[in-house]
């Protein structure tokens, strides 16, 4: 699920651009009150109260984000959405203290997870899982993310992704999830004989992920919105079967739980982002992972000879000069957006008066290739030194996992008292 879930506007506006068919990418966010001190060394990911003196209010927002591990992740994986959460993990996890509009504090719990039960919903190498799942997890370090200030985890490691998706299995109508397009259509390309339900019932693992850290505002992308309404839909037939009544009050007064009901229904945010990078190959379709020409796309971990040999192919077009947001030239403004968005520090208008005097590719390709590879360096070294110790990213991954069971193991002892299930005493 290269799919990567926000509560606050701000937040909002920069996490999830990446969530693309291809990599099945998300993010959710859920806002919690309670009285806190004001200021944390690290996010919790209990769901507590604490009474101190000051008695400040303060509101717990949690960021859940993942990509899907399936072949190696690329610029658009790394641009659309690793990228982002690195910025918002900086901005929202800094020293000073982040105040909402009425001056509470804002706490901030990141967790950011490699989805690779979504990755086996198509025909895979199990070595290849799980290079490409320890792959990701390094480079979600070297891209930046600060295990002080966010939580990296594997979520097969959190054994309630994969129960609480059997549970809504149990109460999702089959004909809800025989409308979802990308079914259809990957169905379709890889005949159905080639098909695992895994791919047919994926969604409800999706709605799983949002449901289990009680996301109430989901940023996606347009071509995620179907399934942000099915677990929209889940949500209120899960509550309506489940959570009213006097017997629900009593099952929940003998679990001693509090009897609102267990799901928060998730909002769609649909929104833009800068960074939408396109295929080398088809300026119209996104820059994918699964694409079996592996020119289509540059590698975060391409030496610089491979990211230069790919450049100097891509696809272009025989018009004079170069422009940018030309309808006609999807190729010329795919490049130029790759260009701007290697460069952070420039801007549009400076890059235009760069380029405005070029009258071929020729003289421009080599610019870009240069800027991508100086851009990614960084990351590639930082990577290497990442892998290179073992003990480190396994200590980084189980502390991750740990935190995130103590908050999806709350929702699911809910779900699982709602249902009627017998608790262990």
């Amino acid at each position: 699920m290269d799919y990567s879930f926000r509560i606050s506007m701000v937040m909002m506006m920069m996490m999830f651009a990446f969530l693309s068919s291809s990599s099945r990418a998300f993010t959710t966010t859920v806002s919690r009150s309670r009285i806190t001190p004001r200021r944390f060394a690290s996010a919790s990911s209990s769901e507590t109260t604490e009474v101190v003196a000051t008695k400040k209010k303060a509101r717990v927002r949690r960021i859940l984000s993942g990509v899907q591990p399936t072949g190696s992740l690329h610029l658009g994986n790394y641009l659309g959405a690793i990228r982002q959460w690195v910025e918002f993990q900086d901005k929202y996890c800094s020293e000073e203290p982040v105040l909402d509009e009425e001056g509470n504090e804002i706490v901030t719990e990141n967790f950011f997870c490699v989805v690779d039960l979504h990755a086996i919903t198509m025909p895979h190498d199990p070595k290849e899982l799980d290079e490409s799942t320890k792959a990701s997890a390094a480079l979600y370090l070297a891209a930046g993310i600060d295990p002080s200030k966010s939580k990296v985890f594997v979520q097969s490691h959190v054994p309630a992704h994969s129960e609480m998706a059997w549970l809504l299995n149990c109460v999702t109508p089959m004909n809800w999830l025989e409308r979802m397009i990308q079914f259809k259509d990957k169905a379709k390309k890889q005949g159905s004989e080639n098909v695992g339900v895994g791919l047919f019932t994926y969604p409800v693992l999706m709605a799983a992920d949002i449901l289990l850290y009680k996301a109430d505002q989901v940023p996606v992308g347009e071509d995620q919105r179907q399934h942000l309404e099915l677990a929209r839909d889940i949500t209120r037939r899960f509550n309506e079967l489940f959570c009213k009544g006097n017997p629900y009050k009593k099952r929940c007064k003998a679990a001693k739980l509090p009897s609102r009901p267990v799901f928060i229904e998730p909002n769609p945010m649909i929104v833009k982002t800068g960074a939408r990078v396109m295929s080398l190959t088809d300026g119209t379709s996104k820059m994918s992972k699964s694409e079996p020409n592996d020119g289509s796309r540059i590698n975060v971990l391409d030496p610089p000879k491979v990211i230069r040999d790919k450049i100097k192919r891509c696809k272009t077009d025989s018009f004079e000069g170069i422009e940018w947001d030309n309808p006609d030239r999807p190729e010329a403004t795919n490049l130029l957006n790759i260009y701007l968005a290697v460069q952070p520090n420039r801007t549009k208008e400076d890059i235009l008066e760069e380029i405005k005097d070029l009258s071929s590719w020729g003289q421009f390709k080599p610019k870009l290739a240069d800027a991508i590879v100086e851009h990614l360096e960084p990351i590639q070294q930082r990577y290497e030194q990442v892998r290179a110790d073992e003990d480190y990213l396994n200590t980084v991954l189980r502390d991750g996992a740990t935190a995130a069971n103590g908050i999806a193991q709350t929702t699911l002892h809910a779900t699982r008292v709602a249902m009627g299930f017998t608790i262990p005493k």
